[in-house]
């Protein structure tokens, strides 16, 4: 079976004394979600500290973004490699804000995805259609052309096992509006029949995620489905009480 993983991506917020304060105050919650994955993604200038803070507890590191080259001439960009080194295991490519405001494509998401596995990361690939799309009947077609290039360059089984997606509709994310629990399930039952199509037994242990306006309200009726393993929350995520009642509820669900 596979382990649901709860991600919180912190976006631009929190300065790192109030991620330490969340890190701090997370230790006082009671959190009974033994077998439930809890990943934290701050902005880069708190990776370092919360690396340390974070030992000894049942959070992970995760981290926004990266560039693709180990190292090289460009300015403002943090490699895979660099992330290792201070402790983080996770990493989101290719959310649509990142292609959406920063001009991120189809292959530079692929680029990543491969360059995290060969430094020792997990990548967490998003996919996702905006609402024009998604009115178009185009939802699919979406799907399969970001998730093709985002898997082009795995070759090892052991990364394509380890391989998150995370299936973001654009049009849900931070409106308050999330997709409808059956409608997300359909799109992540798209996306695993793709993998088997291209790894075939292999895609069985992919983990499939929702994100997009996310709560602790509703977060498991989207894991109660069958085909999705978790969630990739945003704004819910940033509170420190919040995101324990939702691995709660994600343990609590998968308990039944």
């Amino acid at each position: 079976m596979r382990r649901p993983v709860v991600v919180a991506n912190w976006k631009m917020n929190m300065t790192l004394a109030r991620a330490e304060e969340f890190v701090h105050r997370f230790a006082g919650e009671d959190v009974e979600a033994g077998g439930v994955d809890m990943v934290i993604c701050p902005p880069f200038i708190a990776l370092a500290p919360l690396s340390t803070l974070l030992q000894n507890t049942s959070l992970m590191l995760g981290a926004q973004n990266m560039h693709w080259e180990k190292e090289g001439a460009f300015t403002g960009e943090i490699s895979p490699l660099m992330l290792r080194e201070i402790g983080v295991r996770y990493v989101i490519v290719g959310h649509s804000e990142r292609r959406s405001y920063f001009a991120e494509t189809d292959e530079s998401v692929g680029q990543k995805a491969a360059a995290a596995f060969a430094c020792g990361l997990i990548p967490i690939v998003c996919l996702g259609e905006n609402g024009e799309e998604r009115r178009a009947g185009k939802t699919e077609e979406v799907i399969r052309r970001q998730l093709l290039a985002a898997i082009e360059l795995l070759e090892l089984e052991e990364d394509r096992r380890r391989l998150i997606v995370a299936y973001e509709p654009v049009w849900a994310i931070g409106t308050g509006i999330p997709a409808r629990a059956s409608d997300a399930a359909a799109v992540a039952a798209c996306i695993r029949a793709l993998l088997y199509q291209k790894w075939g037994n292999g895609a069985a242990e992919v983990r499939i995620l929702y994100g997009g306006s996310v709560t602790p309200e509703n977060i498991a009726d989207f894991t109660g489905r069958p085909g999705i393993d978790g969630a990739l929350v945003g704004n819910s995520s940033l509170k420190p009480g919040s995101f324990a009642a939702m691995a709660r509820a994600v343990y609590k669900e998968r308990r039944g």
